[in-house]
């Protein structure tokens, strides 16, 4: 990540175009050897079977970066959410969030604070009926002090693009909104860590491209870590680092770049190219010249502009 001329504050820390010097290298999560089975049991709590849906899972989360975690239906992505919130803990192996140990129970209170989370349909987040007042839920529910829940609303509001929306019902929000305001309210705890999962998957183009403008906006000059879960390749090729969940395991990681290159991997984990990759696959199959890797839209037409014959 390159470091800009704004400075901006977040969680009482001053950064420079989102980091600290300190902060930019630091590792906010670290997996080791992470395990977690599903375990169903008859009524009589006589174990029938067990699933495993993360599979000595080993990896490393800069603080302050965007990372996309790719995997098909069942690959254990959204469990691996779920852990870094503390919703699940492991069977097996330890999760560090912010250096804090999921399994310790005097912790969990700390992880579910600093890691705040959005999830696919927005309507089962919302809490009350106004804007306003379903953000404030949050820091109500951790006890901030009014004056602070008023301070953190004021700014969740501003940096979410919502606060023409402030006193409106949720009801009356597109879906791009509503999950703007799920957005701001897991922002208004004040959490070093956003976790996405699946959060566009339930939106139409245009409300996809508002939330993860607002995301992006987040990590690039609030130096919120971002971690975001999706079957979305298009929503991966901006990231700063991707993994691959395969039957549980890490198949993949590496750069957007180093992760599309492997084209022949990425569909033996079932998963497909960016849309502008796959196209751009398909022209040259058709005999049209495209020099370079192609991930966006942008390079897409950038390359065929250049193949057009120069009059």
């Amino acid at each position: 990540m390159t470091t800009g001329e704004n400075s901006s504050t977040m969680n009482g820390n001053v950064r420079s175009g989102g980091h600290t010097v300190e902060e930019k290298y630091m590792n906010i999560i670290k997996a080791v050897n992470l395990v977690f089975d599903y375990i169903r049991r008859d009524e009589e709590g006589q174990v029938e079977e067990v699933k495993r849906a993360l599979d000595h899972v080993n990896l490393e989360i800069e603080k302050g970066s965007f990372v996309a975690i790719l995997g098909h239906n069942g690959s254990g992505k959204s469990t691996f959410a779920k852990q870094i919130n503390g919703i699940l803990s492991p069977t097996d192996g330890t999760l560090f969030v912010s250096e804090m140990d999921t399994r310790d129970e005097a912790h969990l209170w700390d992880i579910r604070k600093n890691a705040g989370m959005v999830f696919q349909n927005p309507d089962n987040q919302q809490v009350a009926s106004i804007v306003e007042d379903d953000i404030a839920f949050g820091p109500e529910n951790i006890g901030m002090p009014r004056e602070k829940t008023g301070e953190r609303i004021d700014y969740v509001l501003k940096v979410t693009d919502m606060e023409k929306y402030r006193n409106v019902e949720v009801a009356r929000l597109s879906g791009g909104q509503k999950q703007r305001v799920a957005i701001a309210g897991a922002l208004a705890i004040d959490p070093e860590i956003l976790i996405l999962d699946e959060a566009t998957s339930m939106l139409d183009p245009k409300g996809r491209n508002e939330v993860m403008s607002v995301v992006k906006d987040l990590n690039k000059n609030h130096g919120l870590t971002v971690i975001n879960i999706t079957h979305y390749m298009d929503e991966a090729v901006n990231s700063d680092r991707i993994f691959v969940l395969h039957g549980g395991k890490i198949a993949m990681q590496g750069t957007p770049a180093g992760i599309f290159a492997k084209k022949d991997e990425i569909r033996e984990c079932g998963l497909e190219l960016p849309r502008a990759a796959s196209l751009a696959e398909r022209l040259r199959a058709a005999g049209i010249e495209l020099d370079g890797q192609i991930l966006t839209r942008e390079e897409l037409a950038t390359k065929l502009c250049e193949s057009l014959p120069k009059i």
